[in-house]
């Protein structure tokens, strides 16, 4: 789940006032291979160039302000093609991705809620995507059918938590509710992709716009678990669950899906996990918690698996160590349920403080090197 953005018109307007209040500056151009040095404040983005070859594009991205942030490379219709959330105050990220000839946006997002701050960025020329290894093609492709296929697959189950719901059946109607959501924790980056699609369906009370309706998942999971009933409200909520959803499933195909993002999806996904899941956040009310790691867990790994083959040929102590964090975060969370075939899991809210705290450490000693696979599968 991630902060949601505003409407395109409101957007334009947000970007009109924030360009009259707000520097962000820039200078021409960066040189193939150089970085672009992107400097995030409370009020300000400022991006070392704004022009860059096609291809192989990185961030170094810092944050000098006081709240956490999110830098994304964004399409002109705000489709992103990659992104860093949760950027603490004070520390700094490197975003490797791989961008076409044509106009894009570099947004800085204090706070992770917004329009944010933007720059301009021309990317020019044809870049070397043609002569890359022929096996990340090959991954991009798999993994776009995976996508897909996690999207078909969640309908189904989808449909059966809604009937429950539109059936007044509470105990039903809870029995489905994580099934229905393990296809798009997998796939989640891919879904956010879109921008609007992730604001209607997975958003929490806490991550609510300023007048923005309350839809999706948690608010459903709120009426059952805390309210425990379902009223004609929750009925009209469940049918808009499965229209958003079908909406998904119809543009998954069009996604932008290149190497870079597949393994910088992968790392969103840990961070999913990291500030979602094992803080008790995310399903606060049903505690399925582990369900949903347990989902992103599958889907980075999925991500990693098909890029493994050039990632191993160019940095192979790399694989070996996502190899063996992979392993020990999987044995982790078998713990907590009956067999692996299964995914009931134990109650997030049964868990001590020194067993989230193992799930957490865990899930960082994994995301540190996974956050250099998109650098490796691009050498």
């Amino acid at each position: 789940m991630r902060a949601v953005r505003l409407p395109v018109v409101t957007a334009a307007a947000t970007a009109a006032a924030l360009t009259a209040l707000t520097a962000c500056t820039a200078k021409s151009e960066a040189k193939d291979g150089d970085a672009i040095q992107v400097t995030a404040a409370d009020s300000t983005c400022e991006t070392s160039a704004k022009s860059v070859p096609a291809g192989q594009v990185t961030l170094k991205i810092e944050n000098k302000g006081s709240k956490a942030t999110e830098v994304e490379i964004l399409f002109p219709d705000d489709r992103i093609v990659s992104e860093k959330e949760n950027i603490g105050p004070g520390t700094k990220y490197t975003l490797t991705a791989e961008v076409k000839a044509g106009s894009y946006e570099i947004a800085c997002r204090p706070g992770m809620k917004g329009h944010g701050v933007r720059q301009k960025l021309t990317v020019t020329g044809s870049g070397a995507a043609a002569e890359r290894d022929p096996r990340l093609d090959e991954a991009v492709a798999a993994y776009r059918q995976y996508a897909q296929d996690q999207a078909d697959e969640t309908l189904p189950r989808v449909e059966t938590f809604v009937k429950a719901v539109k059936d007044g059946d509470v105990a039903a109607a809870k029995k489905a509710y994580a099934p229905s959501r393990l296809g798009w924790e997998r796939t989640e980056p891919v879904a956010e992709s879109f921008g609007d699609i992730d604001p209607k369906v997975d958003v929490r009370e806490d991550g609510l716009e300023q007048g923005q309706k309350w839809t999706g998942w948690h608010r459903l999971e709120m009426a059952l678990w805390k309210n425990g009933k379902i009223g004609a409200e929750e009925k009209t909520l469940a049918d808009q669950l499965v229209t958003d959803l079908k909406d998904w499933q119809k543009r998954v195909g069009t996604a932008e899906i290149t190497p870079t993002s597949m393994a910088n999806g992968a790392k969103e996904l840990l961070d999913e996990v990291a500030t979602g899941k094992v803080t008790g956040e995310e399903e606060r009310y049903s505690h399925t918690d582990l369900v949903d790691f347990k989902g992103n867990v599958e889907g980075a790994q999925k991500a990693y698996g098909l890029l493994k083959p050039v990632a191993a040929k160019n940095d192979p102590a790399l694989t070996k160590e996502l190899d063996k964090q992979f392993t020990a975060l999987d044995a982790l969370l078998d713990k907590y349920r009956t067999d692996k075939s299964s995914y009931d899991f134990t109650s997030y809210d049964k868990l001590g403080e020194d067993q989230r705290k193992e799930l957490s450490d865990a899930v960082n000693a994994l995301a540190e090197p996974l956050s250099k696979l998109a650098a490796a599968v691009v050498k």
